[in-house]
């Protein structure tokens, strides 16, 4: 199981706090373990990355309610996913979140200009329950935005490479100032020197990449994964975004999917129902052989314990439930009609007889139960 603490306990808030709590919280940590307040402390600095990836999940809805509802495994905690956050990661997503602290600007010593990140990449993955069952390796090609080779920067000319716009406003209380990321650089300080002809004007170009995924076992349709760094790359030499994997179910021939638990429908021969048989059933790690007791009724359900999905948080395994039906035949042969019309005087197989009967009863509601 991911070590990782719980996003919610990272911050101090409850499950139900909203998004203001959610921010002041985080503000107050980040501002407690901020590198400039604790230079060359390790420890204050993985607690301040600690806080800033547990803001960054519970702070978007979307990303909330997937951990919410997986845990860290919903959020690629396994397999490489949703990995700790790097301090441009954090300058360049959240600096606005501080106001004034720290000089105007949540990097101190970064002089005001911020890393602009490049923005993420959202692919589908479609996976087979046999897939899904034991986790998998993918590789996928993505054609993404990368830095271009050759390309050379120099400081902003609009902003003078601070990455920041100063307004002044004359208003009845006096002169006002304001400080906003600058409009040309977006806030890198950074502007295009020299690049190549495939460039464009951020100094990107387009290529195809080979990515390696490893998705865990157990997810499910729908489900979001997050491959940190693997999205575009960022403008001005920025940082990267990251790749969104949704997760794409194949339905299955035989088996239907509930959460970690599966279900097959089973057909008996009528035959087979009255004096028991053993029958073939699927899972997904090939057919298993299951006994079928004599007498047994349609509607009859039998229990694979273990036989059904990992969970993808790890808690255990599902089951595959067998559920058991009486084939009944829509034509018969008049041969066949003459046997039939035979056990129908037969007391074995009055169903008058069996309603009387109160181990009938008692089968027929462990059937049902």
């Amino acid at each position: 199981m991911s070590n990782k603490r719980d996003y919610y306990e990272v911050l101090g808030v409850s499950k139900n706090a909203d998004e203001s709590e959610i921010k002041r919280a985080y503000r107050k940590l980040a501002l407690k373990y901020h590198p400039d307040k604790n230079p060359g402390d390790a420890s204050a600095e993985e607690k301040f990355k600690e806080a800033a990836e547990a803001y960054e999940v519970l702070s978007n809805p979307e990303k909330k309610a997937q951990y919410d509802r997986f845990g860290h495994a919903g959020m690629g905690g396994a397999g490489g996913f949703g990995g700790g956050m790097n301090m441009d990661d954090i300058f360049s997503q959240f600096g606005d979140i501080f106001g004034g602290a720290f000089g105007g600007s949540f990097g101190g010593s970064r002089g005001g200009s911020r890393v602009v990140k490049g923005t993420n990449l959202r692919v589908k993955m479609k996976l087979t329950l046999d897939e899904i069952s034991g986790g998998v390796k993918k590789k996928i090609k993505v054609n993404k935005l990368v830095q271009a080779d050759g390309v050379t920067f120099k400081s902003c000319p609009t902003c003078q490479g601070t990455g920041r716009i100063t307004r002044v406003a004359q208003t009845f209380l006096g002169a006002m100032q304001t400080q906003s990321a600058c409009h040309v650089c977006q806030g890198a300080g950074k502007s295009i020197d020299k690049k190549p002809a495939d460039a464009d004007a951020q100094g990107l170009r387009k290529q195809e990449e080979i990515i390696e995924i490893e998705i865990p076992a157990g997810v499910e349709d729908g489900m979001q994964l997050s491959v940190r760094g693997k999205g575009n790359a960022g403008p001005f030499n920025g940082a990267p975004g990251d790749l969104i994997v949704v997760i794409e179910e194949v339905a299955h021939d035989e088996l239907r999917r509930e959460g970690e638990n599966l279900h097959y429908d089973a057909f008996l021969h009528f035959t087979d129902a009255v004096l028991g048989a053993s029958i073939e059933v699927p899972t997904v790690g090939g057919k298993v052989k299951i006994k079928v007791d004599a007498g047994t009724q349609s509607g009859k359900v039998l229990r694979l314990r273990g036989k059904g999905l990992p969970s993808v948080q790890r808690y255990g395994t599902g089951d595959l439930f067998v559920h058991l039906h009486v084939y009944t035949p829509t034509n018969v042969s008049k041969e066949e009609k003459v046997i039939l019309e035979k056990l129908r005087d037969s007391e074995n197989f009055d169903p008058y007889k069996a309603q009387k009967d109160k181990s009938f009863f008692s089968r027929m509601r462990d059937i049902f139960s």
